[in-house]
C-alpha cells in the first residue's frame, strides 16, 4: 500500500522560512518523480516545484529562488525549503507521486497536506 505522508507545516510570520518534509512508503521511490502542490482557499491546486529521479528540478514562477525541492532516496523522502515567505504562500501544501511526459504529471498519489500559514 503506497503512502505519502507530508510534515513542517505551520505559522510563520512574512519573511520567514520552513521546511516540509514527505516520506514515502509502498513503491520504489527512487525511480518516481516527486511534486509538491499547494492550494489555496477558493483556488485549484498548484504545482509549486518538481523533481526528476536524477534531480532536475522546475519550479513555479511565483516561488523560484525562495523554494528549493530536494529529495533524499536513502530517507525516501522529499523536501521544499521554503525562504523568504509571503502571505500569498499560505495555502495547504500537498506531496504527489508522479512521472514524466516532457512535464511533471501527477498519480493519484497524494498525501493528506500540511497547513503553511504565513502572517505577522
Amino acid at each position: 500500500q503506497v503512502q505519502v505522508v507530508e510534515s513542517g507545516g505551520g505559522l510563520v510570520q512574512p519573511g520567514g522560512s520552513l521546511r516540509l518534509s514527505c516520506t514515502v512508503s509502498g513503491t520504489a521511490f527512487s525511480v518516481s518523480p516527486m511534486g509538491w502542490y499547494y492550494q489555496a482557499p477558493g483556488k485549484q491546486r498548484e504545482l509549486v516545484a518538481s523533481i526528476t529521479t536524477d534531480g532536475s528540478t522546475n519550479y513555479l514562477d511565483s516561488v523560484k529562488d525562495r523554494f528549493t525541492i530536494s529529495r533524499d532516496n536513502a530517507k525516501n523522502t522529499v523536501y521544499l525549503q521554503m525562504n523568504s515567505l509571503k502571505p500569498e504562500d499560505t495555502a495547504v501544501y500537498y506531496c504527489n507521486i508522479g512521472w514524466f511526459d516532457g512535464s511533471y504529471q501527477p498519480t493519484n498519489y497524494w498525501g493528506r497536506g500540511t497547513q503553511v500559514t504565513v502572517s505577522s
